[in-house]
């Protein structure tokens, strides 16, 4: 089965078959019929063309359910059968209720904690991205809690990041001389764009140079407690191996609240549950 051959729209209704079968237990046409508003029968046209495509028993109809629930072997060819997708569908039900109507929860319920998001212009954002594609300089003023005056900047920017809380650019600084990130919620009035920069993504070390890491439940933690850590992430042997960027190292270790301060680690272990080291 060769993905590129089906078509977009198809996927993305592929994907929530897989998504609310395997997180679900029970599959129907109006699943599809409420979220992309089609007919009963291209829903189950869509569903017979899914188990087809397959080659497998992956949906099995159960008249007791009045709908399909996932093979005992089911394995997910569309997404990739973590959690987290289903989670990120509710996060997007929450917040597009008047669009996304295929949960019906009946008695459960579900909520999700919305942080405020940095307020980011359009027209910056836009006009970072063009000079991104056509490495371009680009004079724009910049704010941080080190330099609360707005100043200018020169920079050269390559890649956005998201970091699970804030965006950031990726750029090269001509005032450092050197790649940094800086948050584009800090960036104030309109950008100019220059000319074509010396300075590529290709000579941003730390961002071409991979790093591994392992992390570990915190030694400090009981035996017991680190296996209820490991657990947690799905470690092997109590090791979850990681290789990322190394200009997005601290990032990861942020996100997943993780420290390598050895007093930290000892004075309160049950607040900093993870470790890591590098490989």
């Amino acid at each position: 089965m060769n993905q590129k051959d089906i078509k977009w729209d198809q996927q993305v209704r592929f994907r929530l078959i897989e998504i609310i079968a395997q997180w679900e237990g029970r599959l129907t046409t109006n699943h599809l019929c409420d979220a992309f508003r089609i007919g009963r029968q291209q829903a189950s046209r869509d569903i017979n063309k899914y188990i087809s495509l397959t080659n497998r028993d992956q949906l099995v109809l159960d008249r007791t359910i009045k709908g399909y629930r996932p093979a005992d072997d089911f394995k997910p060819f569309f997404t990739q059968g973590t959690a987290h997708e289903y989670l990120t569908m509710l996060h997007q039900q929450y917040n597009c209720e008047e669009t996304l109507e295929f949960f019906s929860w009946g008695e459960a319920q579900s909520t999700v904690l919305n942080v405020p998001d940095r307020v980011v212009s359009p027209k910056i954002v836009r006009e970072l991205i063009a000079a991104a594609r056509a490495n371009l300089r680009v004079d724009i003023d910049y704010v941080s809690l080190s330099t609360p005056e707005i100043r200018g900047r020169i920079i050269a920017p390559h890649s956005l990041v998201y970091d699970g809380i804030r965006w950031h650019v990726r750029a090269y600084c001509e005032e450092r001389k050197e790649f940094r990130d800086f948050v584009l919620s800090r960036f104030r009035n309109e950008p100019y764009l220059m000319d074509k920069s010396s300075n590529t993504r290709d000579d941003d070390d730390d961002w071409n140079c991979m790093v591994a890491l392992t992390i570990t439940p915190n030694p400090n933690l009981s035996d017991k407690q680190q296996s209820v850590v490991a657990d947690d992430y799905a470690m092997q042997n109590r090791r979850l191996k990681i290789v990322t960027r190394k200009a997005l190292v601290h990032y990861y270790l942020r996100r997943m609240s993780v420290t390598m301060d050895e007093k930290l680690l000892k004075s309160h272990p049950q607040v900093h549950q993870l470790t890591a080291y590098s490989d």
